[in-house]
């Protein structure tokens, strides 16, 4: 404490707790008041500003060592900080703080040279500190583990470092509670008070009488901040006007909630804030004790409680007749146990009485009667921390942030599914959006946001439909959550919200106290319900289906017996994750009871493998993978064509969504190479290891009617073959293969696998006949009329390039459709691009055209032209890394306005840049023309590729959907008529590969059904893995992971005009490694025999 204890400048001036002075903290920041010294005033102030490190006479190293950064190796760095000191001989102050906030990039480490701004550096762990060290000293503060530079009047800011205040993840905030959190010693009381510290306090102390300060309070707007945001200048004037010689304030510092931290961090990071709190709200309600009530489970939180109350007490700032006013207070630290039920006031005040921790009725309040019977104001430590400034600054300033209901900030612990987890304080009405996507960065790893969970086990979720709505008590009740304690869990498309809902329900349960029957009995019953919902099939009889819909209808039911009987807000608010999740993700739970089904890929009885619950086809890729580690290359290849007639084709163009969901990614690791594998082994095993059965078609099998020889045509066409049934499939083209020929170009998919796979595919059941076009050479009146086909099966691909509505677009040279171009290549070998080539759009298309064109003769150079981000784009990251490998330019944050031409022809392109904007629904941000931007880019051909569309000839009489789409019956693939069915494309838009052979696959069983006359249902979703394969024996190594396996590539030089195909096979030896990678899910379901 050396600015107060060891800088008094002359026994004139000097205070102490035996002679306290009303005006010790200005006396302290500005110098005496008692009486007149310059020199005495020049001292304080240079004391002050030493403090806030307005200057530092030697380095200073700041560690940030609260329990998130003890927790990633600041203790080590620490170590290493000191030891690289020492060994250097460098005399410099080593400074612990607490947590600034940005708990991702933990271990936080700052330096402080004289003369020059502070930096702070971030995942500075033990081995990486000499290095950033040197750096510093060497003046060079621009590595890789930079964060920013603080600012510093009169100070040498850092050339090209930015400054921490504008980073995306502090600059939206206002920081107000955790203003101090990660910039101060939190050990040191000096400077906390050269930063305004107990100021507030002071002039109260002096000026205001206790109803005066519940008055600035009251209209400042300030709310509860722990759960349900009552009024706190109304709480502090209740128990003010309650007479009684003994009252007591209450700081609630116990979170209980999973995923809450708020509490902790501004404790351990600038404990006299709250101290300062404390006082301020004891001395309004006429308390002389108080209790800070903290479950033991946060040893360094305690640890800077109990200095902080020392330092506090040793300047008179707590204990018998503060600051002369006459007020008295002691503060006492209660450790609780760390039960939730004690978040509830009454319970809480029964545990600091050496009690259970169990709820009463109410009335009386704590107000009137608490703590021993006394009158009680409970607080939490964000309310009460946030006190002091408005004391300081005035009602007026901080009801001038937030909402007309909703004052001031608000801290939320921000986990979950985000890139930069953390702290973050921001106003009243910032939306969610705001707060997980540009503070939090969004979600990682390219996945879908799904849902925010506030509140903790009281809340509820909110999905993504709600991500703009403004934070505030009222709105978040609107939508069935709660403010809580501002625990804020980020959910992916991997989090099953049922499993949610189990994972919150058992929590209130084991944490009921049990006292009151609606929720100790409602939640258990709740919870029985949500396992059965989530429990698998191999035990159930008959009337299984039917119980689990019971359940489902009496969730809400019990639910609203519990929120209505409750003795506390707990178990009120017990309900809360089951109700929201029931209300905005009702078709998982569907998914759950009806199809037997986690959509999530989580509940482990519901999914067997995620690999196989997630693949369209259903594929056993844990089998093949296994018998691929094995050696069993055959057997491997025979489970892959059970599954898929399109082997070869999916080893090249499948988009792989298995490898999204192995437990292999998800649990920290990488995915298994799953496509790469079954490349391997369809390159290395022959077609005819499998050899499917076709049953003879007899001369009165019905005859069906397949319009689209694509992936999804070829697939119905051959399975109905195969069942015996005569088969007609049309395709307009010279071809079949649909969009695989047609817009996959031959160094992704050779044409010989291609045709070779095709050919197979075309049984004696089956009559393929080319160039005849739905609309044109037929309609579906004469299928079903004349022709009498007894079923008809559409599967028309998206071979209509969407416009992009520009002046200039009508042009007969040089503007070129992406489909039409891809085809003129693919097709008929047409090389329509020259000189300079743009493409517009970001997707796959956009990106083959831009590979196919950059292979053509007499182009001079391909660039891709894309509204948004290189991050945006849609298309498969390989392949734009492949694109820009041979060549190809990316002009990002560019949209064309208009065309330019020269006799007929394309001459150059108008641009406008774009900057990225709010995020649209799916959570990309959108695309803002930026005004005075536009530009002129020269070009000689322009391929839109922007999307694509089914055309509709020959379906004006089935019906539609309001995206023009055919309306078919999910489970069905009929249409509106009478034996038509159609699939692919045509009824989902532009979909994948593998998603349009599951298509043909669906419709291919539904068509049987039909003819047979069978009703059918919802087919099964999962099968559990039943076929036990032996694991081979890995043995364990120490040192770095085996990393996933990468496809070898042509080399860029060798693909310059050529059609080679570019991703080659992996070797024999790097497939089983990679293979037993695999973690083997199926083994929970399957035993040896």
């Amino acid at each position: 404490m050396a600015m107060v204890l060891d800088e008094r400048c002359c026994e004139a001036c000097w205070h102490s707790p035996t002679r306290p002075c009303p005006q010790l903290i200005e006396c302290l920041l500005d110098g005496p008041l008692c009486h007149e010294s310059e020199a005495c005033a020049i001292r304080r102030r240079e004391s002050g500003a030493r403090q806030r490190r307005e200057t530092v006479a030697r380095p200073a190293i700041f560690v940030g060592a609260g329990t998130c950064g003890l927790g990633a190796g600041a203790g080590k760095t620490l170590d290493a900080v000191r030891s690289y000191l020492d060994e250097r001989n460098i005399a410099a102050d080593v400074i612990e703080v607490g947590c600034i906030g940005l708990c991702a990039a933990e271990p936080m480490l700052d330096v402080q040279l004289p003369g020059r701004t502070r930096l702070a550096f971030m995942h500075v762990t033990h081995g990486k500190v000499a290095g950033v060290l040197d750096g510093v000293f060497a003046g060079d503060a621009t590595g890789g583990q930079a964060l920013g530079q603080h600012r510093g009047d009169g100070l040498e800011p850092w050339a090209d470092v930015p400054y921490v205040d504008e980073h995306p993840f502090f600059g939206p905030q206002t920081r107000w509670v955790l203003a101090n959190c990660g910039v101060i010693d939190p050990a040191q009381l000096d400077e906390y008070i050269a930063r305004g510290g107990y100021r507030a306090f002071s002039r109260m102390a002096r000026t205001m009488t206790p109803a005066e300060a519940c008055k600035v309070v009251a209209d400042s707007g300030l709310r509860g901040r722990g759960g349900g945001g009552f009024p706190t200048g109304r709480k502090w004037q209740f128990a003010l006007g309650t007479s009684a010689e003994q009252k007591y304030l209450v700081c609630n510092a116990d979170e209980g909630d999973p995923g809450a931290f708020m509490d902790r961090a501004v404790i351990e990071g600038d404990p006299h804030r709250l101290l300062e709190g404390i006082a301020i709200a004891s001395y309004a309600i006429g308390a002389t004790k108080a209790y800070i009530y903290i479950r033991a489970e946060y040893p360094l939180a305690i640890r800077r409680l109990e200095k902080a109350i020392q330092q506090a007490e040793a300047l008179g700032l707590l204990g018998h007749d503060i600051l002369g006013s006459g007020f008295n207070l002691g503060v006492v630290i209660k450790q609780g146990a760390g039960a939730f039920v004690c978040g509830e006031e009454t319970a809480l005040l029964h545990s600091i009485e050496g009690k259970r921790g169990m709820p009463r009725p109410r009335p009386p309040f704590p107000a009137v009667s608490g703590a021993f019977g006394k009158p009680t104001v409970i607080n939490n430590v964000e309310t009460l921390a946030n006190v002091p400034g408005i004391l300081d600054r005035g009602a007026e300033w901080f009801s001038a942030v937030g909402t007309d209901g909703s004052k001031g900030t608000k801290v939320f612990a921000l986990s979950g599914r985000v890139e930069l987890t953390g702290l973050v304080e921001v106003a009243m009405g910032t939306t969610l959006r705001e707060v997980v996507f540009d503070i939090g960065g969004g979600v990682p790893n390219g996945k879908a946001f799904k849902a925010v969970q506030i509140g903790g086990p009281s809340g509820g979720c909110i999905p993504a439909q709600h991500l703009d709505i403004e934070i505030d008590y009222e709105s978040l009740k609107a939508v069935g959550a709660i403010m809580g304690s501002g625990g804020l869990v980020v959910m992916d498309e991997g989090t099953c919200m049922v499993d949610l809902a189990k994972f919150f329900m058992d929590f209130i349960q084991r944490e009921s106290c049990g006292k009151c029957i609606p929720c100790r009995e409602g939640t258990k019953r709740m919870l029985e319900i949500l396992q059965r919902i989530t429990s698998g099939r191999r035990s159930e009889d008959g009337e299984a289906a039917l119980e689990r819909f019971r359940g489902v209808l009496a969730l809400g039911h019990l639910a609203e017996v519990i929120r209505d009987a409750s003795l506390c807000g707990l178990g009120q608010t017990a309900p809360n994750p089951v109700l929201s999740t029931l209300r905005w993700f009702r078709d998982e739970y569907e998914a759950h009871v009806y199809d037997r089904w986690c959509p999530a890929g989580v509940c482990r009885e519901l999914v067997g493998a995620p690999c196989q619950n997630t693949c369209p086809l259903g594929t056993e890729v844990w089998r093949y993978v296994a018998h691929v580690a094995r050696g069993e290359y055959s057997d491997a290849y025979r489970v892959i064509r059970e599954a898929n007639p399109f082997p070869s084709i999916c080893a090249r163009v499948c988009h792989h969504p298995c490898e999204n969901k192995c437990r292999c990614g998800t649990t920290g690791g990488e995915p298994i190479a799953v496509r790469t594998l079954k490349r391997f082994v369809v390159d290395r095993v022959p077609p005819e290891a499998y050899v499917p059965e076709v049953r003879p078609a007899t001369s009165d099998a019905p005859r069906i009617a397949v319009v689209g020889a694509g992936p999804a045509g070829l697939t119905a066409a051959h399975c109905l073959g195969a069942m015996g049934y005569r088969v007609t499939l049309f395709e307009r083209e010279a071809e079949p293969g649909g969009m695989l020929v047609a817009a996959i170009p031959e160094y992704r998919l050779p044409r010989d696998i291609l045709r070779r796979e095709i050919h197979a595919l075309l049984n004696a059941n089956v009559e393929l006949r080319c160039g005849q076009a739905l609309g044109r050479d037929f309609t579906l009146d004469d299928l079903l009329g004349e022709q009498r086909y007894q079923a008809v099966y559409l599967a028309l691909g998206s071979h209509e390039s969407r416009t992009l509505g520009v002046p200039g677009e009508d042009l007969e040279e040089g503007v070129i459709p992406g489909i039409q171009f891809l085809k003129a290549h693919n097709l008929h070998g047409q090389a329509l691009s020259r000189g300079r080539v743009g493409i517009v759009g970001g997707g796959n298309s956009a990106v083959d055209a831009a590979r196919v064109a950059v292979r053509q003769h007499g182009v001079e150079s391909v660039t891709i032209f894309y509204r948004r981000t290189r991050a945006e784009m849609p298309a498969y990251q390989e392949e734009i890394e492949a694109a820009l490998g041979e060549g190809v330019v990316l002009t990002p944050l560019v949209a064309p306005v208009e065309i330019l031409s020269r006799d007929g022809c394309v001459s150059a392109v108008r641009f406008i840049a774009n900057r990225l904007g709010d995020r649209d629904a799916s959570g990309r941000q959108r695309p803002v023309p930026v005004p005075g931007s536009e530009h002129v880019v020269e070009l000689d051909t322009l391929i839109a590729a922007i999307g694509e569309q089914p055309e509709a000839d020959g379906l004006s009489d089935l019906t539609l959907t309001r995206r023009g789409l055919l309306m078919t019956h999910p489970d069905t693939s009929a249409t509106s008529r009478r034996g038509v069915f159609a699939g692919g494309d045509l009824a989902t838009g532009p979909n994948t590969v593998v998603d349009a052979i599951a298509a043909g696959k669906k419709a291919a069983g539904a068509i049987a059904d039909h003819l047979a006359g069978r009703a059918r249902g919802p087919a099964p979703r999962v099968k559990l893995p039943t076929t036990y394969v032996e694991p081979v024996e890995v043995e364990e190594q120490e040192g770095e992971p085996i990393r996933r396996v990468e496809p070898p590539q042509l080399p860029a030089e060798r693909r310059v005009g050529s059609f080679a195909e570019v991703e080659l096979c992996i070797s024999e030896s790097r497939a089983r490694a990679e293979a037993r990678r695999c973690l083997r899910c199926d083994l929970d379901f399957t035993r040896p025999l």
